[in-house]
């Protein structure tokens, strides 16, 4: 088992023993209703946390994506409540808003040549400033049914018959990865792992997959016969980890951000456009950031100047407790999974438990620096 692995399964069991413990101080943790909560409270830091991975892994920050978050999502609440305008062309507007953000950020990173936590930490100031001056503080509510599907909620989720669809393809999509992996290191000339192993794997991934549809079935409303199923924000959320892993793992521009990250100069010296791949970092970024306003936004059933505050400490906090290492260069996508969850898990316990805010902040924060160290440990 190589050393990424073992750090993914050292951060599993914590969370399945933090999860393990709340439910025992509070016996509701572990309830359908609760974890159904909990991944759609999730699932806004995840989406920003996949891509942030990436960022780090370069060996770059980006402290402005929770005031960005707030700007773009006033900005699209904006146009739709007080301009008239229609859903999707609100949405791209604001997704090219934080185009715009992104690339003058990256290109003062990448071209001109200033350090990328000065940049940010700026636009963490400004655009907080914008999202204030956009709608004049004022809060701007949203009342499209479609767009407000995506926040989750009642009307926000599959329904138990096509979760159990999504949940069967999912894991005949895992098995067909499996297999075609298989496949492509014979063909390589490599040993494949045993079937043992293989089968193993693969019952795992079907256990889980089917498992957590299981459990988001199991929560009904009351009145309600079938099941809540599947909440549109784990999906918009699984989706985007999915396709971030890909490029990651087998694309070029995946292994150009590792080369950065492990050795700048020396992946210019290779011929790498170090430039260019910072910048589209930089895009990418701003895309999923625009993406995690949407459905923050129809979480919120409104835009307001307030989203996203501090939300850039806890992005970085997932990203890292996931094994991303904050030298750059090792890290995978994957394991912002488990510390956006690890994150929020600790948050709704504490909360559920009915401790203060003050107390819940200074756990949170000692999480972060237990993290650090442990990153640095692993890294000796």
């Amino acid at each position: 088992m190589s050393g990424a692995t073992q750090r993914l399964a050292v951060m599993a069991a914590v969370l399945v023993a933090i999860a393990t413990g709340f439910h025992l101080l509070t016996g509701s943790f572990l309830t359908a209703e609760n974890l159904s909560n909990l991944v759609q409270q999730t699932a806004v830091v995840g989406i920003i946390a996949s891509g942030m991975a990436l960022v780090i892994v370069a060996r770059q920050i980006d402290l402005a994506v929770g005031s960005l978050l707030g700007a773009v999502g006033v900005l699209m609440a904006w146009l739709q409540y007080t301009h008239g305008w229609g859903v999707p062309a609100a949405l791209a507007a604001g997704l090219a808003f934080a185009l715009v953000i992104g690339l003058c950020q990256g290109a003062l990173s990448a071209v001109v040549g200033l350090p990328s936590f000065v940049v940010t930490l700026g636009g963490l100031v400004s655009l907080r400033g914008v999202a204030f001056l956009i709608a004049d503080g004022k809060t701007q509510p949203i009342s499209d049914p479609g767009l407000l599907a995506l926040g989750g909620g009642m009307d926000g989720t599959l329904g138990e018959g096509w979760s159990w669809v999504v949940g069967l393809l999912l894991v005949a999509a895992c098995l067909g990865w499996q297999a075609a992996q298989r496949r492509a290191q014979r063909r390589a000339g490599l040993a494949p792992r045993s079937l043992s192993r293989e089968a193993l794997q693969a019952a795992l991934t079907a256990l889980g997959v089917l498992g957590a549809v299981a459990v988001f079935n199991a929560y009904r409303i009351e009145g309600q016969e079938q099941g809540q199923g599947l909440p549109l924000p784990l999906l918009v959320w699984g989706a985007v980890v999915l396709a971030l892993s890909f490029v990651a793992r087998h694309t070029r521009f995946g292994r150009y951000v590792y080369a950065i990250g492990g050795n700048p100069d020396a992946a210019r010296l290779a011929g790498i456009p170090v430039r260019r791949v910072l910048i589209q970092l930089n895009l990418l970024l701003a895309a999923l950031v625009a993406l995690a306003a949407v459905v923050a936004m129809a979480r919120l059933n409104a835009g307001t100047n307030s989203m996203g505050t501090g939300m850039e400490l806890t992005v970085i906090a997932a990203a890292v407790i996931g094994g991303v290492s904050l030298a750059g260069g090792s890290g995978s996508v994957a394991g912002t999974v488990l510390g956006a969850l690890i994150i929020q898990s600790i948050d709704s316990g504490l909360l559920l438990t009915d401790v203060g805010i003050g107390w819940r902040m200074v756990v949170l924060g000692q999480v972060l620096v237990a993290a650090v160290v442990f990153d640095r440990v692993v890294q000796r």
